[in-house]
């Protein structure tokens, strides 16, 4: 499970920067846009923060966050992850938890992981759509292409 983890993480580090890279390239600076990836990446922090038990990050979950602060959340985000997976051998624990309005939970941390991947690819479609329909042009972040990227059978 650990290499499917670092797989699947180094992946939404790629989608993320990829997103990034194409919103401050066209100098998107659309509020709908700019919160839906603020949301991606304060989601991201905040349940690695409840997976370690530390205390809740700064950022929240809902507020839109500039173009500059969205690629220190990311590289964050990514580097801590990506640390996390590398500490650990098994990710079949159980966690107990509050969401963000104080609901108590509780769900495998494996589980959670799947969600986060999950969570970005959904919102970074969304991110597509909106762009598309504003005018500018979205980048692909398939999975499939990041595996043909990164086996070399594609130059993105």
């Amino acid at each position: 499970m650990k290499e499917f983890f670092l797989k699947w993480y180094h992946y939404n580090a790629w989608a993320n920067t990829r997103v990034l890279a194409a919103l401050k390239e066209q100098q998107v600076t659309d509020d709908k846009i700019l919160s839906l990836l603020s949301h991606v990446l304060s989601a991201q922090l905040i349940w690695l923060h409840r997976i370690v038990v530390l205390p809740m990050p700064e950022y929240e979950l809902w507020k839109q966050y500039p173009i500059d602060q969205l690629l220190n959340m990311s590289e964050e985000a990514s580097k801590r992850w990506l640390k996390y997976i590398e500490e650990h051998e098994s990710f079949d624990v159980l966690l107990r938890y509050h969401n963000y309005i104080g609901h108590s939970y509780e769900n495998k941390v494996e589980n959670i992981m799947i969600h986060i991947v999950n969570h970005g690819t959904y919102h970074r479609g969304q991110i597509a759509l909106l762009m598309r329909e504003r005018g500018y042009e979205p980048v692909n972040t398939d999975f499939i292409t990041y595996d043909r990227v990164m086996s070399g059978q594609l130059k993105v």
